[in-house]
């Protein structure tokens, strides 16, 4: 026996969606022989956008009755029966959480018309309600309402339930193991099973192929499934729209954090929060004044040629200045930490030996700074490569890094030997040095447990 359901909600996600209106037909296979339609108060406002929708308001639903007044109708007349749905994830969720939060427990064995259509009636341009009952003659009034779409999803099952295959097809579906129930209702289980169990990237693409989530991995497979099973709202959505999951391999989870976040750079996808604004870069750089002092400054770095030092935020530039201060009595007014003229009166830095105002020898005071300049170029950081487990046996990944900026990734051969930089030149693929790279390569070494090599020592691999 089948419940034929659909619902029409207040469109706040699964968490804080109400439901409007409900309607479960009882279907044998061959007949109806069993109906529960009625409108419900969701006690909170209508959105607008969901009146445009399904023209139900909050003077439609005033005097309707409240869910636990029909959740004992709701559980009757589905008790024992298959829970089928056209994107049924959706509507079995809200109902179970709505459910839930009223102190009743729901759980129904599960079938998804768009998943069961995409597989019986393979061809079509779209699995939508609207759109595979046009195409396939099926009559469908009252749409985007809930009696409405729940009875042309009865007349679509039962073209369903007689496609050709349609016993082996049903019987796979209902099978505990073959998580068909949990997939997106558009991702083909074909493109699930071929998702790796090993470290990499992974790439949720819309109908129309567009890239609308990234994220990585040490087992994708584990982690995509995850993803099906959250229920918050950011995750239901995202499974709603996706169609596709195509992936890249990168042998250990520092690869897929910097693959990650280069993916998310480039393409912007709609449901990645974080990395995706842009943050400037700032570069550390020297100057002399007509008294010929030196100056320590910064500015953005596209304005400067030949940085000393690079940063991502103006408190982190002034802190590095602060410090050098510190350590070289340098003059706060001469490294930007203090603006006007005359004497300086740093509220933390007390160390200046008055250069500010006459009492010290600019020679001396220059001195000082190039001694700061050495230490900055000293702790500048060798040609530096970090090998990482690679995507196959044969492989080693690595991660190149010059005078401690990330240069980029790439993956070679462990039987090519490694002497200097020019080996792995044809196997670089070259990357920007970001915020969230710097982050997450420094987060790395900070563990101690990388196979760092400088490459200006003669090494074989």
């Amino acid at each position: 026996m089948y419940c034929i359901v659909d619902i029409e909600t207040t469109g706040n996600g699964i968490k804080g969606n109400r439901i409007t209106e409900i309607s479960i037909f009882k279907f044998d296979g061959y007949e109806v022989v069993d109906e529960f339609t009625s409108l419900v108060d969701p006690e909170c406002e209508i959105p607008f956008f969901i009146t445009g929708l399904t023209g139900i308001d909050n003077e439609t639903v005033r005097g309707a009755p409240k869910l636990e007044e029909i959740a004992n109708k709701i559980l009757e007349i589905t008790k024992d029966c298959i829970f089928v749905a056209h994107s049924v994830n959706f509507d079995y969720n809200v109902i179970k959480h709505q459910l839930q939060a009223i102190g009743l427990e729901f759980s129904r064995k599960k079938l998804c018309t768009v998943r069961l259509s995409r597989k019986l009636l393979p061809g079509y341009r779209s699995y939508s309600l609207g759109k595979l009952c046009t195409a396939l003659s099926i009559p469908l009034e009252n749409r985007h309402r809930a009696r409405g779409d729940a009875h042309a999803t009865v007349l679509l099952f039962q073209k369903l339930l007689r496609a050709h295959g349609a016993e082996k097809v049903f019987k796979n579906f209902l099978n505990a193991r073959s998580q068909e129930a949990t997939l997106p209702p558009s991702l083909p289980k074909e493109t699930f099973l071929k998702l790796p169990s090993a470290a990499g990237v992974y790439y949720f693409r819309d109908g129309n192929g567009t890239i609308i989530y990234v994220g990585k991995a040490i087992n994708i497979k584990k982690r995509v499934l995850g993803h099906f099973y959250d229920k918050s709202n950011k995750e239901v959505r995202l499974c709603q729209e996706t169609a596709h999951i195509d992936f890249e391999l990168s042998g250990s989870n520092l690869l897929a954090l910097l693959m990650e976040s280069t993916a998310i750079k480039k393409h912007f996808p709609k449901y990645n929060r974080a990395q995706k604004k842009a943050v400037p870069s700032y570069g550390i750089f020297a100057y002399e004044n007509r008294r010929g002092v030196l100056h320590l400054a910064f500015n953005k770095l596209k304005s400067v040629p030949a940085p000393l030092a690079t940063f991502y935020s103006i408190t982190a530039c002034r802190s590095f200045l602060q410090e050098l201060c510190d350590r070289y009595a340098l003059c706060p007014r001469f490294c930007q930490l203090q603006e006007g003229s005359g004497a300086c009166s740093h509220y933390l830095l007390t160390s200046c030996k008055g250069i500010c105002n006459g009492e010290e020898a600019t020679e001396k005071y220059n001195d000082r700074v190039h001694d700061a300049i050495s230490e900055i170029g000293a702790n500048a950081e060798e040609t530096i490569l970090i090998k990482e487990k690679g995507r196959s046996l044969s492989e080693e990944a690595f991660v190149l890094l010059k005078n401690g900026a990330y240069c980029g990734y790439g993956f070679i051969d462990k039987e090519v030997p490694i002497r200097n930089e020019s080996d792995i030149e044809g196997f670089l693929m070259a990357q920007k040095s970001t915020l969230e790279t710097e982050s997450i390569i420094r987060a790395y070494l900070n563990k101690g447990k990388g196979n760092c090599i400088a490459l200006s020592e003669t090494v074989v691999s």
